[in-house]
Parts: C-alpha cells; sequence; structure tokens
C-alpha cells in the first residue's frame, strides 16, 4: 500500500514536519521507495514536485523540507508500486484542469476491472489504475455539471462517485478542487486538526519535535490527513472505512458511506 499524505488549514501553512515524517517512510522506515509527489495549491492551481525515486533519499525532498512553501491545501503521497511500473507519469498526485481549476487526486490501494469504466473526455497519461479511476470522475462530473457547483451539491456528488469506487476494491483517496480537500477511506485513514492552544507534538518516523504554540497564532486552524498517524503524542481520529471526509479551511465534516452525512466530534 501507498501512503497519503493532506493538509487544510484556514490560513497558509506549511507541510515541513509532516512531510518529513511521510519522506522517511518511503524507503527507509517504510517500503514506500517507488516514487514520491507533493502539491501546494495557490489560488485555483497547484505548485508540484515529482520524482520516481525514494523519497527518504531524495535531494529534491530534502530541499522541500527545508522551504516553507505555505498553502492553505496539500496533497502528498509515497509510493509502493502494485499497478504500473515505476516511472514519472506513474507517480501521483495526478492532475487535470476542470471548470478553469486544477483538481489534485493521489489514491492508494487496488481497483478491481477500474479500467473496464468508460471514461469521458479526461484521458490518462500512464498505466495505473489510480489515474484511470481519477479521469472517470472527471469525466463524471463534467457530464454532470457544466460549470463549478456549490461545494455542498459537489460534495454529495463526489461521495457517491467514491462510493461507485469503493466498491472495486481499496480506495484510500485524496482528491482537490483548490477549495476543498476531499478525502475517502477505503481500508484505512486517519487525522488530527489542530487548533488553539497549541501543543507539541514528536514525529514517530524522525528525532523531531516542534512547538505549535511558537509557531501559530490563536486563530489558526490545520487539519492533517494521513494512511497512519505520523505523530506518536498527539490523538489521531481513525476514519470508518466507506466515509469520506470534505476540508475547507481546516474544518472536517464526515460524509458516510452508510448513514448519509454527520457533523465530525
Amino acid at each position: 500500500m501507498c501512503e497519503l499524505l493532506g493538509m487544510s488549514a484556514n490560513v497558509p501553512t506549511d507541510i515541513r514536519f509532516s512531510f518529513a515524517g511521510l519522506a522517511r517512510r518511503g524507503g527507509e522506515t517504510g517500503p514506500h521507495a517507488d516514487g514520491w509527489g507533493l502539491s501546494f495549491y495557490e489560488g485555483r492551481t497547484t505548485r508540484s514536485f515529482h520524482e520516481p525515486e525514494p523519497s527518504s533519499r531524495s535531494q529534491l525532498a530534502r530541499l522541500l523540507r527545508d522551504m516553507p512553501i505555505k498553502s492553505c491545501i496539500v496533497v502528498g503521497h509515497v509510493r509502493r508500486a502494485n499497478r504500473g511500473r515505476v516511472s514519472l507519469e506513474n507517480t501521483h498526485p495526478f492532475s487535470r484542469e476542470l471548470w478553469g481549476r486544477r483538481w489534485t487526486f493521489a489514491h492508494n490501494g487496488q481497483l478491481k476491472g477500474v479500467k473496464r469504466l468508460k471514461l469521458g473526455a479526461f484521458t490518462p497519461i500512464g498505466t495505473t489504475d489510480s489515474e484511470h479511476a481519477f479521469c472517470w470522475m472527471l469525466g463524471r462530473l463534467q457530464g454532470r455539471f457544466k460549470t463549478l457547483p456549490r461545494p455542498a451539491t459537489l460534495d454529495r456528488v463526489v461521495a457517491d462517485l467514491c462510493a461507485e469506487l469503493h466498491e472495486l476494491g481499496v480506495f484510500n483517496m485524496l482528491m482537490s478542487d483548490s477549495r476543498t480537500l476531499y478525502a475517502h477511506c477505503g481500508k484505512r485513514l486517519c487525522y488530527l486538526t489542530r487548533r488553539s492552544p497549541f501543543g507539541k507534538a514528536t514525529l514517530i518516523d524522525e528525532d523531531w519535535t516542534i512547538d505549535f504554540a511558537r509557531e501559530t497564532t490563536a486563530n489558526d486552524v490545520v487539519t492533517v490527513v494521513a494512511t497512519q498517524a505520523l505523530t506518536r503524542d498527539e490523538c489521531w481520529t481513525v476514519v470508518e472505512r466507506g466515509d469520506m471526509l470534505t476540508l475547507r479551511e481546516g474544518e472536517v465534516q464526515v460524509l458516510s458511506g452508510r448513514n448519509g452525512s454527520a457533523p465530525a466530534t
């Protein structure tokens, strides 16, 4: 399985701390050595970095760890290949333009028969089942809406599409349209919201402790989503299988794949 990393915040925030933990799992503390990617939203578009190399040994990944690029939405991924060769075109996150916005998508898991799903106007560049699923989702959205719908309307339709893909296998996913970060749990996913009063946190995969009280203001709200917890001394919330999170400005809502929508607790 690959691993995911996402962030939603109400103010531009750098993700160096969390990415440092994820990057170590890319071939050092974890087996995800087949590529990595990180996309930072800036307005409606992204600044993206990809390599088909282990993130734990990447000079570019090390540079990003030391460079405080600030964003309100971030999507990251370290890959352990099971479908599609190790190559740049098969490295997540994938991206496409729809309704004048950059959409970004990262996935871990396997989707049996997904390539039998008919595509619309969006065509994969690589050979992964993940990119095929992404193109299928965007095609369905484009076919249903001529222009960008309201967030609440889009939330429900994205959740329905995720539920369809969930039936094909393991569908752990992060996706964003620059307004909202969507996170669907197919097998394993968790999240953590940091807000005032802020405390200290220590990474599981690296000897790095940070005091967020020194790095934030009282009004900051930041939520981090990951396949597995990244810190050892914070309380991560486990997402139920089949549920989807919508994250806007750091706040989380859970859309249940079983019982309709309900607010996060």
